[in-house]
């Protein structure tokens, strides 16, 4: 596997400390919620594909998770802008998942995954 190549990211909006440097932590959010939820793998694709808009959602720069697929199945997921990955995993006792980026709108991505 490749290492990822981290570049850095200035989002509009976004202040530089008094040292010149964007701190991930004033930078970044993260939103996540365990849920018990079946979900299908087309609705996750459905699902990935909104986080696309960023007017709605806010910068996702990245999400991943794994949900109850049903029938005994999982479903895992990862996001990058414009790339979405939806495979079958192991069984888990809850689903979870999270989202990582900027100005996210968490009322937006509870109702996206409920």
């Amino acid at each position: 596997l490749c290492a990822p190549v981290w570049l850095p990211i200035i989002l509009p909006g976004c202040a530089v400390c008094s040292c010149g440097h964007h701190h991930a932590d004033e930078v970044f959010v993260s939103w996540g919620m365990e849920t018990p939820a079946v979900y299908s793998a087309e609705k996750i694709q459905s699902i990935l594909a909104e986080l696309d808009k960023d007017d709605v959602y806010g910068t996702v720069l990245r999400a991943k998770g794994m949900v109850d697929g049903g029938n005994g199945t999982w479903v895992y997921f990862d996001y990058v802008p414009g790339e979405a990955q939806v495979r079958t995993g192991a069984a888990m006792v809850t689903g979870k998942l999270c989202v990582i980026g900027a100005g996210l709108n968490q009322d937006a991505l509870t109702r996206l995954f409920a």
